[in-house]
């Protein structure tokens, strides 16, 4: 005979000896065996994965940051369309670590108006209803894309030394790739990662080890995330284009030549995406352009839906 005791945290310990003492008895010919299980008395159920639920990590300096002026067509929300905050920002009424149906700014408090906003906006809209597109952006403008590894970080940290810079380093705890991993792996407990944007180049402008070091970093991310490649890619962004008079255009040389040293990499023009005065930074139609073909790219690799670029 086998009873079966279920113990919360409510029952003493004196009932468990008495009731064994009751069992063992020596009159008893047939002697049972006990078999503890134990139960919580919480009501609080463990919320599940949600395999329709895809999230996108999004790194690198001030284009993927959040640079363009954010005008009223760019808040019109839609639930479909996530955010993990990554920062408290009181002004914004958010707080660093909750979900909100995703507007711009996605970094951080005040900046302005990025490619992941209209990546995810753009998603959604080529995408089944029951699928929810969500993404984690953490970026830093001006930043040294080494800024990101893991290892070397803090070399870093003070490319520029004026409080702008230093404060957004500070922001995100003196080490951006962790504080994106951390908020990745939060994620994780809602939805799947099922890909990598970045946008970065500016400040590595000729630096022909650049691809070198995003390898490091997606890898790392893949590692630390117990991700696989083959499962997420990675597509990074050109600076503004040479057409477009960009300033820094030759550093689109070597951002192509990054599915060399990535077979998952994939490369998103950003030949006639409008730029700002500064010749550095896209304007708001060019976000939203560069925006729309991260999507297009993503569509095609995870969701075998080719759309035809407008």
């Amino acid at each position: 005979m086998t009873i079966k005791i279920y113990l919360s945290k409510s029952i003493s310990i004196l009932s468990l000896i008495l009731l064994s003492n009751y069992c063992f008895s020596k009159n008893k010919i047939d002697t049972p065996s006990i078999i503890l299980q134990t139960y919580s008395d919480s009501t609080k159920t463990r919320e599940k994965i949600d395999p329709n639920f895809h999230i996108y990590i999004c790194f690198g300096q001030s284009n993927m940051e959040g640079s363009a002026a954010i005008e009223p067509q760019d808040t019109i929300t839609n639930t479909r369309f996530q955010m993990l905050q990554s920062l408290d920002c009181e002004n914004l009424n958010r707080k660093k670590g909750n979900w909100y149906a995703a507007t711009a700014p996605l970094t951080q408090c005040y900046t302005g108006l990025s490619p992941a906003d209209y990546f995810g906006k753009n998603m959604i809209q080529n995408l089944p209803d029951s699928i929810t597109i969500a993404v984690i952006n953490v970026a830093v403008g001006g930043s040294d894309i080494r800024l990101f590894n893991k290892k070397k970080y803090q070399k870093f940290t003070d490319t520029y030394p004026e409080d702008w810079f230093k404060n957004k380093i500070k922001d995100y705890g003196g080490n951006p790739y962790q504080h994106l991993i951390d908020l990745a792996k939060k994620g994780q407990k809602k939805g799947i990662i099922k890909g990598i944007l970045l946008h970065q180049g500016e400040t590595n402008n000729g630096d022909t080890k650049w691809p070198k070091y995003v390898k490091k970093i997606y890898r790392n991310m893949l590692k630390d995330l117990s991700l696989k490649a083959n499962q997420v890619p990675l597509l990074a962004g050109e600076v503004v284009h040479k057409e477009q008079n960009g300033l820094l255009s030759e550093m689109n040389t070597i951002i192509q030549t990054l599915p060399k040293s990535i077979p998952t990499a994939h490369v998103i023009s950003s030949k006639g995406c409008s730029a700002k005065s500064d010749r550095t930074h896209f304007d708001s139609e060019g976000v939203r352009e560069l925006g729309k073909r991260y999507a297009l790219k993503m569509l095609s690799l995870n969701y075998n839906k080719v759309l035809i670029q407008n």
